[in-house]
């Protein structure tokens, strides 16, 4: 029999053990703070403010205008060196790109030839390497027509696309990154929290007082997953509402109450694991090492960073049984799309099933430990 006032009781004392520790209650503040709001801003979606370095060796007008087309704010003003300083200033990473505009340029695209303008990259800084060099080759050849054409022409398309852009009509990165380091605090914290109760339990001896105890393995268990899992939902809603929603003005299109049922749903399952691992480790530093092996496989290929669409077969079947699947799914579709229960009701079932599951599994593995200990 599982009794609810063991449960309730045990469950109380695992929430003033958190409470009274402030470095976890920094890491969950900072996690759910500061971390979202650095996740959602450091990585912008297009180049901002690059530096580029610029050799003029032709001083014409051409050359003018293609140095007076790199501007804010996807690049820097360019800084105008001669050809002896664009090596030590790459190596020195003080710019990204350097572009060098050859003698007599202008002649020579008037007189019809090809001439070449050298672009050197700093492939290191991969993301702004990968589309800057795009930009920089656009824009030189759009002031070279301009230029021999006296006039910029807007060339005219057979086809005209209409745009019809949803859920993030300004394509802003923020939308992206708040929501999936969200999701990544509220998998590894969870974890964290369940998994350190057990073992600070057994670091501190306490666990031999719990079993001469009247409680079940069940009760202990369930305890700790309630507790734990209360902190997280908690601090996950706090996040939502006024750092996603009011700090970084992300607009919520779903109801919020809604994403802290799936959440409490997910936590379920999350917890269980944090547990089972602290079952098989035998100190903190061994059950950081098994949640990093675990925990970052299920994000990566969970959809929240990659559209599982593009993953191999195999990963998207084994993706199914987990329950970070269906979380990022569910989370994605209530807070984007502002999806109701008819739309994510294969993502509740899934999670329900996947969190007994793992309860169970969990559970008997817990028992199994507890019974060797005692």
């Amino acid at each position: 029999m599982i009794r609810a006032s063991h449960v309730y009781r045990l469950g109380i004392k695992e929430l003033w053990s958190i409470l009274r520790d402030p470095i976890m209650l920094v890491l969950i503040g900072y996690g759910f703070s500061l971390l979202i709001y650095i996740a959602a801003t450091a990585m912008p979606d297009t180049l901002n403010k690059v530096p580029i370095a610029i050799v003029d060796e032709d001083r014409s007008a051409l050359s003018n205008r293609i140095i007076s087309a790199f501007q804010p704010p996807e690049f820097k003003p360019p800084y105008l060196v001669n050809l002896q300083e664009v090596d030590a200033g790459l190596d020195a990473g003080y710019f990204t790109f350097s572009l060098d505009i050859p003698p007599n340029f202008q002649r020579d695209v008037l007189a019809g030839k090809s001439p070449t303008i050298q672009l050197n990259v700093d492939a290191t800084r991969m993301s702004q390497a990968f589309s800057g060099a795009g930009y920089a080759q656009q824009i030189v050849a759009d002031e070279i027509n301009a230029f021999v054409q006296r006039y910029r022409q807007t060339p005219t398309e057979q086809v005209e696309l209409a745009y019809r852009i949803r859920f993030n009509p300004t394509m802003s990165q923020p939308w992206f990154g708040s929501i999936n380091e969200l999701v990544e605090m509220v998998t590894m914290l969870s974890i964290i929290l369940a998994g350190a109760a057990l073992i600070r339990e057994r670091e501190h001896g306490t666990i031999e007082h719990l079993l001469v105890m009247p409680m079940t393995p069940a009760e202990i268990m369930l305890a700790k997953v309630w507790a734990t899992g209360l902190i997280v939902l908690i601090a996950s809603t706090l996040s939502v509402t006024f750092v996603i929603k009011g700090w970084l003005g992300i607009p919520i299109q779903g109801s919020v109450w809604f994403f802290v049922l799936l959440t409490g749903l997910y936590l379920f399952s999350t917890t269980s694991m944090g547990i089972f691992m602290a079952t098989i480790a035998r100190s903190m530093p061994q059950f950081g090492l098994l949640m990093m092996l675990v925990m970052m496989p299920m994000l990566m290929l969970s959809g929240g960073v990659t559209p599982r669409e593009s993953m191999p077969t195999m990963a998207r079947v084994l993706m199914e049984f987990m329950p970070s699947t269906h979380y990022v799914s569910g989370t994605q579709a209530i807070l984007y799309r502002g999806a109701g229960l008819d739309m994510i009701r294969f993502e509740i079932l899934a999670l329900l099933l996947i969190g007994l599951v793992f309860f169970i599994v969990s559970l008997l593995r817990f028992r199994q430990s507890v019974s060797q200990t005692g």
